[in-house]
């Protein structure tokens, strides 16, 4: 494993870790312990020492399974977690210091912490981001002991820059990969002259940069790729990178075709990512241990070639840019 650091938290972390959407069971399933149990152990037995959930995840459960975890081992851990999703409806007025306070002490509680490594604001809208008293109270947090660090995850790149103005945010988490590449130009400069911690999330694109989908495949009721296609609980983006489905597949094809030598395309989507020294670390999911340790694999093959680089580049150029490039 291969460590960075995390901008101005100083922590050194694996720069592929572990995202837990769907730790406890693939996407729709109901959570199991002991599967997520298994993910983890799998995932730090491997040189992981990052591991990134949210409030949200499987309704608490994900954090209860992550802090049980890491008082379960001797390693350093880093634990990220993010709230503010649990707001309904989502909207900005929703917002309150009080309430995030009670979101942040309940993450502890249900991880049985003193202190939070990283909190972090859960892609709240963009008028959050112009609302200086919400950064403010995780000044207050951070003297009481609470929390270590804060971070924010979001939609866009104008989100992401506009939260790296509060001299608290130490991160940003956001949405990466060779469909998504807006956020390699302004922010990523603007990220490294501030020491901000960059960890990408949706670094397959939901699957698709793996190049296992097809015209026939099929997703459960219960998984996004099936009843987010067009936005229709939460941000687009979040599902496929916001690509429609058969023209990502169209141009995974074409990927393909320039890594012949590759039958699992997702050790290369990843190795892409890392190539960027702007990028901390990657946290993709796993809904089971295999999963957790096969996106290592992006640690031992060698960096892409200039024109592997060039064609990845023309591919996103002609299939991707067109559609997704200037919403996010």
């Amino acid at each position: 494993m291969n460590y960075r650091k995390l901008g101005k938290t100083g922590f050194e972390i694996s720069e592929i870790s572990l995202g837990t959407w769907q730790v406890g069971g693939k996407w729709g399933d109901d959570f199991s312990h002991e599967n997520a149990e298994k993910i983890l152990h799998a995932a730090v037995d491997s040189g992981i020492n990052f591991i990134d959930t949210a409030d949200v995840y499987g309704a608490g459960e994900s954090e209860k399974a992550v802090g049980k975890f890491v008082k379960s081992r001797s390693e350093r851990i880093y634990v990220a977690t993010k709230c503010g999703r649990q707001l309904s409806p989502h909207v900005s007025e929703a917002y309150q210091p009080a309430v995030l306070r009670k979101f942040v002490e309940d993450s502890l509680t249900n991880m049985g912490l003193e202190t939070l490594d990283l909190i972090q604001l859960h892609c709240p809208p963009t008028e959050v981001y112009y609302r200086p008293e919400i950064f403010e109270l995780f000044d207050r947090l951070k003297e009481e002991g609470k929390i270590l660090n804060l971070g924010i995850s979001v939609e866009k790149v104008e989100e992401a820059l506009k939260g790296i103005e509060y001299d608290n945010v130490t991160t940003v988490q956001i949405i990466f990969n060779m469909f998504r590449q807006r956020p390699s130009e302004l922010f990523f400069e603007q990220a490294q002259k501030k020491n901000i911690g960059v960890i990408v999330r949706v670094p397959l694109a939901s699957g698709l940069l793996t190049g296992k989908f097809s015209k026939s495949s099929s997703f459960t009721a219960g998984d996004h790729r099936f009843f987010n296609r067009n936005g229709e609980h939460f941000d687009k983006g979040e599902t496929f990178s916001g690509i429609n489905y058969e023209t990502g597949l169209d141009a995974v094809e074409e990927l393909k075709a320039v890594f012949p030598s590759y039958e699992n395309l997702a050790p290369v989507a990843l190795r892409w990512i890392l190539g960027f020294s702007s990028v901390s670390t990657i946290i993709p999911g796993a809904s089971n241990p295999t999963q957790a340790t096969a996106n290592l694999e992006a640690l031992t093959i060698p960096d892409l070639t200039q024109d592997q680089l060039q064609s990845v580049n023309e591919i996103y150029a002609k299939y991707i840019k067109p559609q997704v490039h200037h919403l996010w």
